[in-house]
């Protein structure tokens, strides 16, 4: 027998004559035990990082909320659509329906995912990625590029338009009864395909269950708005718009936006993804005729110096990022020191992989979608802290608002949306070159699950 690859009882007896001959050990644990890792290893001086003012600020509308749902690329989506029209009207506060892109979302992704049904009938259900495919075909994850593609096609409408339902707030029943209609779907067109059915006859398949799909989020969501009237005043009372709109002459009328200018850029640092090359995700979309995603990678400090360059403008950011980490969430503040957990266990825990180690090895991805609104400079121009806007209602953070430092902004913020004219001409070629397509599970498509 090899001892070696078993744990001995003079194993077990070394480890703890080491544990019980340190005295900060024994501290620790007492600290631990009586509040947990979180209190134990929080650094105070990090929540000092929670200043409220900014050189770069802009002021937005109160503070959304998007519940029990995964829809924050959609509130922070339409939080940089709203900021437009706000400025446009001069309105102190205005909000947009997070339901309606929502209802889009649903219809247009479970069309999406029967598309790819069909498109991979030949394949195997033992296939990585056909499991891929019915592991999880309808969350409340996305992407801009998703988001642009509804927008294109449906626009935008204001929240008493099509106001939060029960189930858009809270998404849960209603995902898990459609994904198990979603899946008796698949079946049904695999088993056609087996029995011989030409495409003709699984298209006409695939308009029945989407038929089904349409009742279940009427049901659960109310039916989107074809037209609807449009009253708006501003703080003094004076009627700013009125009158009858669609959803996309709103958009064109009051967000006022080219969606196709701006674009996605990612940092990934990692080998097998080099700078300056377009990517897209393998299965990653949702409006069919509209295509899929597209990023360029770049270094960091292009996303930070697009960023500032848009703000300067006096427009928001979209921006993804792995939320979770490093995160004083009763303070507001996101910073890679908020928790001494190295020294609490003498341990190289924080430090034991850098940025490309953690997308490598599954310890960081993109988790949430926000909102750049300001940035603190340096004397030679260099952000320092960001302000950041959640969608997490207003008692989340500083009365909805978190507190980047720039350390943080480097480790963990994967991606940023801005006008491709904040571009250099070399970013912007290597973004409309050919994308190289990564696989469906890749971390850079993480938003999106």
């Amino acid at each position: 027998m090899d001892r070696t690859r078993s744990i001995t009882p003079d194993a077990i007896a070394a480890a703890h004559e080491s544990f019980i001959g340190c005295r900060s050990n024994q501290i620790a644990r007492n600290a631990v035990a009586a509040s947990g890792i979180a209190a134990a290893a929080r650094n105070p001086q990090v929540a000092a990082l929670g200043t409220t003012t900014f050189d770069i600020q802009l002021e937005q509308g109160e503070i959304t909320n998007q519940k029990r749902s995964g829809r924050c690329w959609m509130f922070a989506s339409l939080n940089t659509m709203r900021y437009r029209i706000m400025k446009k009207l001069g309105l102190k506060t205005f909000e947009l329906s997070q339901a309606y892109p929502l209802f889009w979302d649903k219809y247009e992704r479970s069309n999406w995912f029967f598309e790819n049904i069909i498109a991979t009938a030949d394949q195997p259900l033992t296939d990585r990625e056909i499991a891929y495919l019915l592991s999880d075909p309808l969350c409340d994850g996305g992407q801009w590029d998703m988001f642009r593609s509804l927008v294109k096609k449906y626009g935008v409408v204001p929240k008493e338009a099509m106001p939060e339902t029960f189930h858009s707030s809270n998404t849960g029943t209603m995902n898990q009864y459609l994904t198990r209609y979603l899946r008796a779907g698949a079946k049904q067109l695999r088993d056609a395909h087996a029995s011989g059915a030409d495409v003709a006859a699984m298209k006409e398949l695939k308009q029945q269950l989407m038929d089904g799909v349409y009742r279940v989020l009427a049901i659960c969501l109310g039916e989107p708005p074809a037209t609807f009237d449009v009253r708006i005043r501003d703080e003094k009372n004076e009627l700013k718009a009125s009158g009858t709109y669609t959803p996309q002459r709103f958009f064109d009328e009051f967000v006022d936006m080219n969606l196709d200018d701006y674009i996605s850029i990612i940092n990934a640092p990692t080998s097998d993804k080099p700078y300056m090359h377009s990517y897209t995700v393998k299965y990653l979309g949702n409006v069919v005729e509209d295509g899929g995603v597209r990023y360029v990678n770049l270094p960091i400090e292009s996303l930070k110096r697009a960023a500032v360059a848009q703000m300067r403008d006096n427009l928001p950011v979209w921006f993804g990022s792995d939320v979770g980490q490093s995160f004083l969430r009763e303070d507001g503040v996101l910073d890679p020191s908020a928790f001494e957990v190295d020294t609490l266990f003498d341990l190289p825990i924080e430090a034991g992989l850098d940025k490309a180690a953690r997308l490598d090895y599954g310890e960081s991805l993109m988790t949430h979608a926000m909102t750049l609104q300001g940035v603190n400079l340096d004397a030679d121009g260099n952000p320092t802290r960001w302000r950041i806007e959640n969608s997490w209602g207003e008692d989340a953070g500083k009365k909805g608002y978190e507190i980047a430092s720039d350390a943080w902004f480097s480790e963990y913020v994967y991606q940023v949306v801005v006008d491709k004219k904040y571009l250099t001409e070399e970013e912007l070629a290597a973004y409309e070159s050919e994308p190289i397509e990564l696989a469906p599970w890749d971390p850079m498509g993480a938003l999106a699950r």
